[in-house]
């Protein structure tokens, strides 16, 4: 994880770093979930045939990810090289700068390994790739025990690109193959000082560019940097990043490659948070004051508990739908909900 390669030191690589571990086995990486913080982790996939190319050239690990392509077309991602490889949102924040379009692996992964030697080269990027389906051999010939089988591996292969700060609905594990990473974080309750755009032009990002913030508009990402935190990452280091934890990374090197793993989003239906919280728009947002004032209290106390047990006054046989829930209570909650939505 040396910087001495960086071109241009970063204040963001002064921030306090994320803690570094090694692990003896899934009780570990389950303790760690527990925590709820980000951590970097080393060694975990030492094993990796695919670490060992990266480690020895780009063309080497190219020619090792060509080897697996099983010919099937992928999301390619491209900017202008005017974009400085900052993936964002088009100024009028409707769209992105940056466009998608199908095209084989191998010819792409052809054109970022020309693009090392191009002056003013466009940013091109495969990104969330879909090992399972795209290159089957791969998740073979690189298995990671930790993770359960139905967890889909993604790759992601590009120059010295930066994804804006977003964050996920899922548990994130990320490693590193090929180049030097920095991840900026910050945690879940910053959502207010980071200026995210539009939610339904999804992935909604923060507005603010953390390497060089404007905190003449955005003043309040002053105490968004208060609690942020960095992560620097080379080949072999991975980091793993609760659901909901804010993240820019920035791609130090001319080629980077990184496996990551998505978990944790499995609620369906009803039970989706994500969903809970648009109807809470909906359903909150026009109230008067006093009324918010109340659903807020409600909440609080029932649903974030953030007080304690506000229920401890009411027999157990009592609580209903403010204690625990049993199977049969959750689905007679459920059509109850079904059927006052279908009147909506």
């Amino acid at each position: 994880m040396d910087l001495s390669q960086a071109q241009v030191r970063s204040p963001l690589d002064d921030l306090p770093e994320v803690a570094v571990c090694r692990l003896n086995g899934p009780p570990d990486f389950q303790r760690l979930m527990a925590a709820e913080k980000p951590v970097v982790i080393q060694g975990l996939f030492d094993h990796w045939p695919a670490l060992a190319e990266g480690r020895a050239s780009p063309s080497r690990l190219n020619a090792y990810l060509k080897r697996h392509d099983q010919g099937a077309q992928a999301t390619v991602m491209e900017a202008p090289f005017s974009s400085g490889g900052w993936y964002f949102y088009s100024p009028d924040m409707r769209e992105f700068n940056f466009t998608k379009r199908q095209r084989g692996i191998t010819e792409t992964l052809d054109q970022i390994e020309r693009n090392l030697a191009v002056e003013n080269a466009p940013f091109l990027a495969l990104q969330m790739l879909p090992l399972t389906s795209h290159m089957p051999g791969f998740v073979a010939k690189n298995p990671l025990p930790l993770m359960p089988p139905q967890i889909m591996p993604r790759l992601w292969v590009g120059g010295p690109l930066k994804t804006q700060t977003h964050n996920d609905r899922d548990h994130n594990l990320a490693c590193v193959i090929a180049g030097r990473r920095r991840f900026l974080l910050f945690p879940p309750e910053q959502v207010s000082n980071l200026s995210v755009g539009p939610l339904d032009n999804p992935p909604p990002l923060s507005l603010v560019d953390p390497e060089q913030p404007d905190y003449a508009r955005f003043p309040k990402f002053r105490a968004a940097m208060t609690a942020a935190v960095v992560a620097h990452l080379g080949p072999g280091d991975a980091i793993f990043m609760p659901k909901y934890w804010w993240h820019h990374v920035t791609s130090l090197d001319p080629y980077n490659v990184m496996v990551n793993y998505w978990w944790g989003d499995f609620a369906t239906g009803l039970e989706r948070a994500n969903d809970a919280f648009l109807t809470a728009l909906l359903a909150f947002g026009h109230l008067p004051s006093g009324e918010r004032a109340y659903w807020r209290a409600m909440f609080e106390a029932y649903v974030f508990k953030t007080e304690g047990d506000a229920t401890g006054h009411i027999p157990p046989a009592l609580k209903g739908v403010l204690g625990p829930m049993s199977a049969p209570m959750r689905e007679r909650l459920k059509a109850e909900l079904r059927q006052a939505y279908l009147k909506s």
